[in-house]
């Protein structure tokens, strides 16, 4: 397991990988009918970031985002391919042509807005801060008295950064397993999170951990590359629809244990559509 041990002052934050991302020709423009024709839609996806997007035991994929994607191939009436991808290789994988789109708990930020074009969003997030219960963390200068682990180059990586004091020392691991191994292991005393990392914390070890600080409220979304205007909009119509019928509601309410479709109209420096 890689780990790099960075502090807030030296944090790149992934942007390197977006420069790439943004630089890339788009050689691997793709429309729906191509997929159709193909007979496969080629989706990326985490593979070790339950409920979102995981690989269980058997080797299926599974989660919010594997039911969504598999919908959304049963609309274009072709089969379903997941690419497990880690947090910081989805959006190289899409811009390289190794997926066709990603439903990969893609939170939808300005910056990677940028690099690949967002659909409507299609499920709410808040990035945490989790810690034992026995840790005192109830402000963020407390954040600047332990070390601190995330996934790299994922929203947490971003508002730990830029929530923690100056010289707070931040790990960063290949992906989001790899950062609750880390708090589940002692290397890390506090991990930044989504609005599930406590709940996968207890199963391993009950009654221990607990969100101590909340960060951003976020919204993902589908991706797919910049100037795809026809497959951002096949996915656009797919998100109203599986919105109306209530298909949605019922996938979030199956691995998050409630359900919400009310969402932005928009939000600043994301378009949700090719213009």
């Amino acid at each position: 397991m890689t780990i790099a041990k960075l502090t807030r002052r030296s944090a790149v934050l992934g942007s390197a990988t977006l420069i790439a991302a943004m630089s890339a020709v788009p050689a691997f423009a793709i429309t729906p009918d191509e997929i159709k024709k193909k007979g496969k839609v080629v989706i990326g996806i985490q593979g070790d970031n339950a409920p979102w997007g995981f690989v269980n035991s058997s080797g299926k994929v599974e989660g919010i985002d594997a039911d969504i994607g598999a919908l959304y191939a049963k609309e274009l009436g072709v089969t379903v391919e997941f690419l497990p991808l880690e947090v910081a290789n989805r959006i190289p994988a899409l811009t390289a042509g190794r997926a066709d789109v990603l439903f990969a708990t893609m939170a939808m930020s300005p910056e990677r807005a940028k690099a690949v074009q967002f659909s409507k969003p299609y499920v709410a997030n808040t990035i945490k801060l989790i810690a034992p219960k026995t840790t005192e963390i109830k402000t963020n200068a407390d954040m600047g008295k332990y070390v601190i682990g995330v996934a790299r180059a994922a929203m947490q990586d971003t508002d730990v950064t830029k929530n923690a004091p100056p010289g707070t020392t931040i790990r960063r691991f290949d992906g989001d397993a790899a950062s609750i191994q880390a708090m589940l292991s002692g290397q890390v005393q506090a991990v930044g999170g989504n609005i599930f990392y406590a709940k996968r914390l207890n199963e391993a070890k009950p009654d221990t951990y607990e969100d101590k600080l909340s960060f951003s409220k976020i919204y993902n979304g589908a991706c797919t590359r910049l100037g795809e205007k026809e497959i951002n909009a096949s996915i656009n119509a797919f998100i109203d629809k599986i919105k109306a019928s209530g298909e949605l509601a019922k996938i979030q309410a199956k691995w998050m244990g409630s359900s919400m479709t009310d969402f932005p109209d928009s939000i600043e420096g994301i378009p949700f559509v090719v213009k």
